[in-house]
């Protein structure tokens, strides 16, 4: 609802007043650092089906919510509800789809040891890795991604409860390569706990920073009028946690899009020969121009993976709460 609010105030005065009145932090502790990511989603997510369900309503991208008016947030909430539900052969299930909530009756399926089961694939939390973008030293607060953590099936953004980053070192790269799109691969330490995912919008992650980054530098943050096309360069990781810098040239500038701001191209011979390009898991690196963090990289150009997009960096802090 803040957050709602706070678009709403923001549209209604960006025609009259400056850049710098929307109290948007104006340096920032660049990123660029690998990130373990876990988040548990506010339900349980419908990811497929093993058994008819002809009397159900259900579709997969749809949110379990409640069993029988019970509450449900994750797989194991429903696991004890199917089973509390003795004898009965069908259960009133409560679901989201599209923000919207519904109800329908799922048919139990008895196996072939007379066990009643849902007949349903689901998921509840989703593990994997991205680049940290920014920390604003004035909240602690963090941005991350630079795109929303969907579910890779259903492609349906999650909802989360709750979640977490983590440290996580780079281990080796698969190379993005004949219009194939490579990938980090890393080893997690989900122990050592970098902060809190309080936000999984359209334009990144964020949350509460917890680990110490006072010896880094402020960076000053670049509007969208300010980007210019030529060369700027990205901070990632390619190797355990070293943050390293690669110039990219800036192709085209979209100030209209949501998410695809920035259109480059990776120009550094070294990145280009270790990845091919970007690779998956490369999703948040901030991208630098003129001394100015403008934005992060979210998106690679399927056909030529050594072209990619950017958010910009606006986007992402107009988006945090």
């Amino acid at each position: 609802m803040n957050f709602k609010r706070r678009l709403l105030i923001l549209f209604l005065t960006f025609m009259i007043l400056p850049f710098n009145t929307f109290a948007l932090s104006k340096y920032l502790v660049p990123g660029g650092e690998n990130i373990g990511i876990n988040i548990k989603s506010n339900g349980v997510l419908v990811v497929g089906f093993y058994e008819s369900n002809a009397k159900s309503s259900l579709q997969i991208g749809d949110i379990i919510v409640s069993i029988d008016d019970n509450q449900v947030s994750s797989i194991n909430d429903m696991l004890k509800l199917v089973d509390s539900s003795e004898d009965e052969v069908t259960l009133k299930v409560g679901y989201k789809r599209n923000n919207q909530l519904f109800s329908t009756d799922l048919s139990l399926v008895k196996d072939e040891n007379g066990v009643f089961k849902t007949g349903l694939y689901v998921k509840d939390s989703i593990t994997g890795i991205g680049t940290l973008t920014f920390i604003d030293p004035t909240t602690n607060q963090y941005g991350a991604l630079g795109h929303s953590i969907t579910d890779s099936k259903t492609n349906v953004r999650f909802e989360i409860k709750d979640g977490k980053i983590f440290k996580s070192d780079v281990t080796s790269i698969d190379k993005s390569q004949n219009g194939q799109t490579g990938e980090k691969n890393a080893k997690f330490y989900f122990d050592t706990v970098y902060g809190t995912i309080e936000q999984n919008e359209e334009t990144g992650i964020y949350g509460t920073y917890s680990e110490d980054y006072n010896s880094k530098e402020l960076v000053e943050v670049g509007s969208i009028d300010e980007i210019e096309l030529g060369e700027a360069y990205i901070k990632t990781t390619l190797d355990n946690n070293k943050v390293e810098n690669f110039n990219i040239e800036i192709l085209s500038i979209d100030k209209e899009s949501d998410t695809k701001n920035i259109l480059f191209k990776v120009t550094d011979s070294t990145l280009l020969e270790k990845t091919g390009g970007i690779v998956k898991g490369m999703s948040g690196s901030p991208i630098i121009q003129n001394n100015k963090i403008i934005g992060a990289v979210t998106h690679t150009v399927i056909s030529d993976n050594t072209k990619g997009y950017g958010i910009s960096i606006i986007k992402m802090l107009e988006s945090m709460e």
